[in-house]
């Protein structure tokens, strides 16, 4: 691959995670902050944009332009030649099975109502120049960063495992997840096939909490506790349906790799303690 590429966002979990891939594949590929990019005039010797970073007014107000970063991304590469990664995801929808990328858009919180306007903003700045991936939940070692916007779910697994115990290992309640390794190759494919569009990004199979939960815990020694909530973020079951994007890049993408996935995570993580 002969693209320059530029991830906006150095240390959030998948801007770092994206930049060591590309790297690793001797991709030509720069990272800056959001704040330095506002200050720079060279975008036009970049094929590709990703932007990995948001801000606590988009997540937590009304929407407004200021605090959207991919509509100030968008504006400020209208007249070049540079397409858009945009991150976007599955919470604009109501949860359900199934998830397609044209169904109908039901945001119940200020975050996704706010993804939802900076989509469509975005999509009419740029046409063909951007690609939108809605992300199911990604599945890593816990991010460090220390400003971060959102606990992941192996952020909130990892840290309450320390403690001893584990939060809602519900039978029934099953989500989308996908790997942070199998994010970065996605990632990859579609920047090789040129692609463009609304993507769900997603394993596209039900996987049970209980299930992740042994697979996550798998090389953890101690024994841990179990705590039901009724009304924890862990009951609401959705996938995301992939075809989409299993047909534009046609990549292995299955429930074994994330399987396995999850136990190379767990080792890393509890052996090192």
């Amino acid at each position: 691959m002969k693209k320059k590429i530029l991830i906006i966002g150095q240390n959030g979990l998948i801007g770092k995670n994206l930049f060591n891939y590309f790297k690793s594949r001797k991709i030509n590929i720069y990272r800056i902050s959001f704040e330095s990019f506002l200050k720079k005039n060279f975008l036009n010797s970049f094929d590709i944009i990703i932007n990995c970073t948001s801000n606590q007014k988009f997540v937590k107000n009304k929407y407004a332009n200021k605090n959207d970063n991919d509509f100030i991304i968008a504006k400020k590469i209208i007249n070049l030649k540079t397409k858009l990664i945009m991150l976007s995801t599955r919470k604009i929808f109501k949860p359900k099975f199934n998830i397609k990328e044209l169904d109908k858009k039901e945001p119940n919180c200020n975050y996704s109502i706010n993804k939802v306007i900076s989509e469509a903003s975005v999509n009419k700045i740029l046409g063909a120049r951007v690609l939108i991936l809605r992300i199911c939940n990604i599945i890593s070692m816990p991010n460090k960063n220390k400003r971060k916007l959102h606990n992941t779910f192996s952020d909130i697994f990892f840290e309450m495992a320390k403690k001893g115990y584990i939060y809602n290992n519900n039978k029934k309640i099953y989500k989308d997840f996908i790997s942070i390794s199998k994010f970065n190759q996605i990632v990859y494919e579609l920047i090789k096939k040129d692609s463009f569009g609304i993507f769900n990004i997603s394993l596209g199979k039900k996987i049970y909490i209980n299930q992740l939960i042994a697979w996550l815990n798998f090389h953890n020694t101690k024994k841990i506790k179990v705590i039901n909530i009724k009304n924890s973020f862990n009951n609401d079951s959705f996938t995301l349906n992939n075809n989409k994007l299993m047909k534009q890049i046609k990549i292995k993408n299955n429930i074994l790799e994330l399987k396995n996935e999850c136990f190379a995570i767990s080792k890393k993580f509890f052996k090192k303690k």
